[in-house]
C-alpha cells in the first residue's frame, strides 16, 4: 500500500523536485500539491495523508507554525533552504530534515526510513490480535515487561540504551537484543522506568543516562546515534548531567 503524499511549498521548481522524486520510488504516491499553508490545511481536512513534504519559509504562515497549529499532523519531514531551523524541526518531531537542493540519496534515506517505520507498525497490528496491555512490573520487581510478538518478553532497566516514540508505539533499542516495537505511549512509559536511571530528552525519545557517550547543546550521542536535545527538556538534561552552558 502506497503511502500518501502531501507536497507543501510555494516555489513550483521545487515541488516538481520532490513529486520527481516521489514518482520514482514504489510506495509512494503524490495526491497533492499546495504552495502555501492554508491550501494544505484545506487538503488535510478533506482526505487521508500520510506523510508531509513542508517547506518552511512560505507566504501567510510559516511550515513550523502551521505544523504547531495541527491536533494530529500526518508523519512530516521538512525541506527547506534554512540550516537554521532544524532545531525548531525536530522540537516538532519531524522524520526526518532535508536541506535544498535536495539530493536523490539524502531524499532516499529519509523516506526510506519512514517507510521502514510505517511496515513495522502495520505488521505489529497485525499480529498483536490479543488485548494490549502496557508495560507491566510486577510488585517487587526490577524487570519490565513488554507485549510483543504475541508474547511477554522481560527487559531489565539497565539493558535499555533508549526509548523512541512513533506516535502510538515506541521503539525500544537495547544493549544485547534486536529493538522492540510495543503499543504504548512514550509518556506512559517514561512513568514506569527508574527515574534516576533515564532521563527524557526529547518529546520523542528517553535515554538511558549511562549509555549517553558524547553531549552539546542540541543532542546527545547513543551508540553512535545523535539524539537531538528538545528546547523544553533541556534543562532537565543539563542538571541529568550535571552540565552548563552558561
Amino acid at each position: 500500500m502506497s503511502l500518501r503524499c502531501l507536497l507543501v511549498d510555494d516555489e513550483p521548481p521545487a515541488l516538481d523536485v520532490l513529486e520527481m522524486y516521489i514518482e520514482s520510488i514504489d510506495g509512494l504516491t503524490v495526491v497533492a500539491r499546495c504552495e502555501n499553508a492554508l491550501e494544505a490545511f484545506r487538503v488535510l481536512q478533506q482526505q487521508p495523508i500520510d506523510l508531509m513534504f513542508l517547506d518552511i519559509t512560505m507566504p501567510k504562515m510559516l511550515g513550523t507554525d502551521f505544523l504547531r497549529s495541527l491536533r494530529n499532523p500526518p508523519t512530516v519531514i521538512i525541506t527547506t533552504a534554512y540550516r537554521e531551523y532544524a532545531l525548531d524541526g525536530f522540537d516538532l518531531d519531524v522524520a526526518d530534515y532535508l536541506l535544498k537542493p535536495i539530493p536523490f540519496d539524502r531524499f532516499l534515506r529519509a523516506v526510506s526510513k519512514v517507510m521502514k517505520t510505517n511496515e513495522e507498525v502495520a505488521e505489529h497490528r497485525l499480529i498483536e490480535q490479543e488485548p494490549v496491555k502496557e508495560t507491566i512490573r510486577p510488585v517487587g520487581v526490577d524487570s519490565l515487561f513488554f507485549r510483543a510478538d504475541r508474547k511477554l518478553i522481560k527487559v531489565q532497566p539497565d539493558e535499555i540504551l533508549y526509548v523512541e516514540s512513533l506516535k502510538d508505539y515506541v521503539r525500544i533499542i537495547t544493549r544485547t537484543a534486536k529493538p522492540l516495537l510495543v503499543k504504548q505511549t512514550i509518556s506512559s512509559l517514561e512513568a514506569q522506568l527508574p527515574a534516576n536511571q533515564f532521563v527524557r530528552i526529547h518529546r520523542s525519545f528517553i535515554v538511558a543516562v549511562s549509555a549517553i557517550t558524547s553531549y552539546t547543546p542540541r543532542h546527545v550521542e547513543i551508540d553512535g546515534q545523535e539524539l537531538p536535545i528538545g528546547k523544553l527538556y533541556q534543562k532537565d538534561v543539563e542538571r541529568t548531567l550535571g552540565v552548563s552552558n552558561r
